[in-house]
């Protein structure tokens, strides 16, 4: 951490008194504090729109619309993604880039209520905020709006940029924005994650995230049988080619089979699917032409990335070979694994000292307790989880993670920030979002009860504001403190073996002219004669499932 000085110094040789500096910081953290109501209410609007991934419409227009009208340069629909945007204000150096985040999740579905109650009108397993992704977006938001405010007070030169990064669910925008060259030339990115502790991320970053949609489509199915060998002229009776269908329930079963010796259970690395669907859904002999799966798969190394993908290629090749079909692929994503940087490290942990915790007022606590009597338990005073409410040091956070790797494993669990750390230093914040106390240990709350408290701006404001006032503070200091600015700069040089293109540099996976996958099937909101839906139609009761057999 770097020692305390009596002058810092500004980009072009201009110097800044501490008392100066001060003023800076003081500025920004004024003004997220006089616009906290604003910012609250813009958080539960994004919190309501629920929007999932590459359909977040209606979220990346309210951005667009407020940054414009905060004076910056805004390009909407970035990288070929319509819900993607790239937000500019200033100019010269430095550089200096954050981003928001507003996709929610299918399945989750959840009113701002201390009782199961998806949203109504809807399917019930339509779309909501987990993380919530909505509080990461707005205090990136009012991280850069408070920064710019104390930049523009004191004629502190340098550009603020946005990144509107929507898919973040399938790690979709950021290794897309990264192919196209929009994080070129940035100085240095300053990012965060809610989480249920307050910290800084130190060595241990995150790993590598690839997904890619199959398709198995059933080209000449009539070439299937000889039809000459049936005695009489009968469609019906002829055999049917297997087609799509099975070449995907192939596919999946096949995987499962397989999974265990794709790599060894070391690495924590992780396989998931989804089926896309084929759009039909009648009732005939017909063989089914056109059907998707969606494989996404997390580990610690791109290696281990690419071992996953050669046995998920192979098995869709022959799935497709024994059943008449020919197989394809979309790729979806392919992200890079994180890179540390100390400096922004240390300077953050400073920072996130000088905010401190997060506090709850008594409407987020009784509501925690709300949930817990819902659920048949005794209300505890404090509903929430210890580490919510105090800071968590990085060497700590550093030392809890190392525990549970083996020493050669270098990354955990997967995020698509990683992009970020190989254009510019970059630094991950972990600020709070409240989760409640459990009963007893191995005692698991229901899902609808973390999504209704991340919908609540009583649980929600304190960390949102917290994080947002620690990123300002960083993205000021990094635009007054040359040094310090310098110093990050030089280390991400060394553990990029030169930086830009160094010997230890890892370029974009996706090539430039990468096609985003934004017209692939993805659940959404759809417009009917019946009005707004889930891409699942609204059922008369319940989910529409029928009759429990």
């Amino acid at each position: 951490m770097r020692p305390p000085h009596p002058r810092c110094d500004l980009p072009g040789g201009a110097r800044l008194t501490m008392a100066g500096q001060d003023a800076v910081r003081a500025t920004a953290l004024d003004w997220i504090a006089a616009n906290e109501a604003r910012l609250s209410a813009f958080n539960a609007r994004i919190w309501a729109h629920a929007e999932p991934a590459w359909r977040e419409y209606r979220s990346a227009r309210d951005y667009v619309e407020l940054l414009r009208a905060e004076g910056f340069a805004v390009e909407a629909g970035s990288g070929g993604m319509p819900t993607a945007f790239v937000a500019r204000w200033g100019e010269g150096k430095p550089v200096l880039a954050g981003f928001a985040e507003y996709d929610a999740v299918p399945g989750n579905s959840q009113q701002v209520v201390p009782r199961q109650a998806p949203r109504a009108g809807l399917h019930p397993y339509a779309a909501g905020h987990t993380d919530p992704h909505s509080m990461l977006g707005t205090a990136s938001l009012a991280a850069i709006l408070g920064a710019r405010a104390a930049m523009q007070a004191h004629g502190v030169p340098g550009a603020l940029v946005l990144f509107g990064e929507p898919a973040e669910k399938v790690c979709g925008s950021k290794p897309i924005h990264a192919a196209k060259g929009y994080y070129d030339g940035l100085d240095a990115a300053v990012v965060w994650h809610p989480w249920p502790l307050n910290t800084v991320t130190a060595e241990t970053q995150f790993g590598a995230y690839w997904s890619a949609v199959i398709t198995f489509e059933a080209e000449a199915p009539e070439r299937w049988v000889d039809p000459s060998l049936m005695p009489i002229d009968a469609a019906h009776a002829v055999a049917r080619c297997p087609g799509a269908l099975d070449a995907l329930c192939l596919m999946y079963t096949t995987t499962k089979y397989t999974k265990e010796a794709m790599f060894p259970h070391a690495g924590s690395w992780t396989l998931n699917e989804f089926v896309l669907g084929d759009a039909g859904a009648t009732s005939d002999n017909l063989t089914p032409r056109f059907a998707q799966i969606q494989y996404s798969w997390r580990s610690s190394s791109l290696g281990i990335q690419e071992q996953i993908w050669r046995v998920l290629a192979q098995n869709a090749r022959h799935a497709a070979a024994i059943t008449g079909c020919t197989a394809h692929v979309r790729w979806v994503t392919k992200t890079r694994v994180g890179l540390p940087n100390t400096v922004m490290t240390e300077l953050t942990w400073r920072n996130l000292q000088a905010v401190g915790a997060p506090r709850y007022g008594e409407a987020a606590l009784e509501f925690g307790r709300a949930i817990q009597r819902e659920l048949g338990l005794e209300p505890m005073p404090d509903p929430f989880i210890a580490s919510v409410t105090r800071l968590t040091p990085p060497e700590e956070n550093e030392a809890a993670l190392r525990a549970g790797l083996p020493a050669w494993q270098k990354h955990l669990s997967a995020d698509d920030y990683v992009e970020f750390c190989w254009h510019a230093p970059t630094v991950r914040l972990l600020a709070a979002r409240p989760r409640l106390r459990p009963p007893e240990p191995g005692y698991a709350y229901p899902t609808w009860a973390y999504n209704a408290l991340g919908g609540l701006p009583a649980a929600i404001d304190p960390g949102l504001f917290v994080a947002a006032k620690t990123m300002a503070l960083t993205l000021v200091d990094l635009a007054t403190e040359s040094a310090m600015l310098a110093a990050a700069q030089a280390e991400f040089r060394e553990r990029t073996g030169g930086g830009i293109g160094g010997a230890g540099w890892v370029g974009p996976l996706l090539p430039p002219d990468f096609d985003p996958p934004v017209d692939l099937r993805w659940p959404e909101y759809v417009t009917t004669p019946r009005g707004e839906e889930w891409c699942f139609p609204t059922p008369n009761r319940g989910s529409g499932a029928g009759e429990p057999l």
